[in-house]
């Protein structure tokens, strides 16, 4: 059947259709995308304000007519932090559903955590044995740990690229003071949570999904997306931390103009890095490896599981 997941984020409103069906890897038909940037239309309250939650009904409705037009049997919505962080989540779903017709369903941090941590064990399979797997959204920072399809232990940290740049580095480039400021904050964040992580032993593969992690590794000179999705792709912690003062002496357009580094993105790479590299630093990690799957893949996999025990 062909399967739809509309995933409302931080950064972007992302319908991905994907023609699938139990036991057999789920194959990408079409992808819609649309930058609405949540995180950054939050008022001083937290909450999405009018205007935010038209843009993004026209988003949404937008993408119910790619899915229609692409003939999506079955659409799999699901908003993450922004709308879950929200202080008027309950207004935008509503809005959205009156509408639209489109139930968005909020996911907790621990279940993306968990979503994204299925989508790589699928990827890598059993061989991996014990995984490590960071995933920096635009709003949250996800890490689980374990040797099964569940993880052992999940958590989700407020330390998302999108959130960090708009609340810690308002000047382009940004200040000194700023940037080490962001830095003692994130591995504080991270750093309280690497004990409970610890007890289960030291992971036997250590994985990264997100936009952000791919275009860490593509400047530090992992393989151009081009070349497919079956191509190694690792990050090094050493490069990354080369790379870290250089990306805070750089301009957002500068940044741009790094390979693989989208206009959108560009200026939300240097919280990112951070963050990153925090996380590699404290949870000892020497080198990871880019996973294409992530959370969308995870909501379609264990859609695909039910369906299969149906």
């Amino acid at each position: 059947m062909r399967l739809g997941v509309l995933d409302v984020g931080s950064n972007t409103v992302h319908l991905l259709v994907v023609d699938a069906h139990p036991g057999a890897r789920p194959l990408p038909a079409h992808s819609h995308k649309a930058d609405l940037r949540l995180a950054q239309l939050l008022d001083d309250g937290g909450a999405i304000g009018d205007a935010g939650i038209e843009k993004l009904v026209d988003v949404v409705r937008d993408a119910l007519q790619a899915a229609e037009d692409k003939g999506v049997e079955d659409l799999l919505p699901f908003a993450t932090s922004a709308v879950r962080e929200a202080s008027n989540a309950d207004e935008v779903l509503a809005r959205v559903a009156d509408e639209t017709g489109v139930r968005l369903q909020v996911l907790s941090g621990a279940e993306e955590a968990r979503l994204t941590f299925l989508a790589v064990r699928r990827w890598f399979g059993w061989s991996a044995g014990k995984l490590l797997v960071l995933d920096i959204g635009g709003g949250s920072l996800e890490i689980a740990f374990g040797i099964d399809e569940e993880p052992d232990t999940a958590a989700s940290l407020p330390l998302g690229a999108g959130r960090l740049t708009a609340g810690w580095l308002p000047g382009d480039p940004p200040a000194p003071d700023d940037v080490r400021a962001l830095r003692r904050h994130v591995r504080a964040e991270i750093a309280r949570t690497v004990g409970e992580f610890a007890r289960f032993g030291a992971p036997d593969h250590v994985v990264a999904t997100s936009k952000t992690f791919k275009q860490l590794a593509r400047i530090a000179g992992a393989a151009r997306s081009a070349e497919g999705l079956y191509v190694q792709r690792e990050l090094k912690r050493e490069s990354l931390e080369a790379w870290v003062p250089r990306l805070s002496g750089m301009t957002i357009d500068q940044r741009a103009e790094l390979p693989g580094v989208s206009d959108g993105r560009a200026a939300q790479l240097l919280a990112g890095a951070l963050v990153a590299e925090g996380a590699m630093d404290l949870f000892g990690v020497e080198s990871l490896e880019i996973c294409p799957w992530a959370l969308r893949e995870g909501v379609i996999l264990r859609r695909l599981d039910h369906m299969g025990t149906a």
